[in-house]
């Protein structure tokens, strides 16, 4: 896969429990199923939608597409909002320290 071995795999999940706790695990589960599914959907739409010879001409649509569907992630998992506001603060605090 990407060099991650049994051992390697234990050790993320294990810091994933003691992260997020055994109750929102399977909520964060179930939000990346449905968003990978919304995912899906909308690929297999877009290429119902669109010809073959329009797709190479306007790469537009798939940067509003994944843009849409990074919002539905923010929304349908748990978790994920809360850590991009942690982001932006360390974000805006590494700013006043380089100043």
């Amino acid at each position: 896969m990407f060099g991650l071995g049994t051992p390697e795999l234990i050790v993320i999940g294990v810091i994933v429990f003691l992260i997020f706790g055994a109750k929102r695990i399977p909520e964060i589960g179930k939000g990346l199923g449905g968003a990978i599914k919304e995912f899906r959907d909308a690929r297999k739409d877009l290429a119902k939608d669109t010809p073959k010879q329009e797709k190479k001409e306007e790469p537009k649509p798939q940067a509003s597409l994944e843009s849409q569907l990074a919002e539905k992630v923010v929304h349908q998992v748990p978790g994920v909002k809360q850590v991009l506001e942690v982001k932006d603060k360390v974000n805006k605090l590494k700013d006043l320290m380089k100043s």
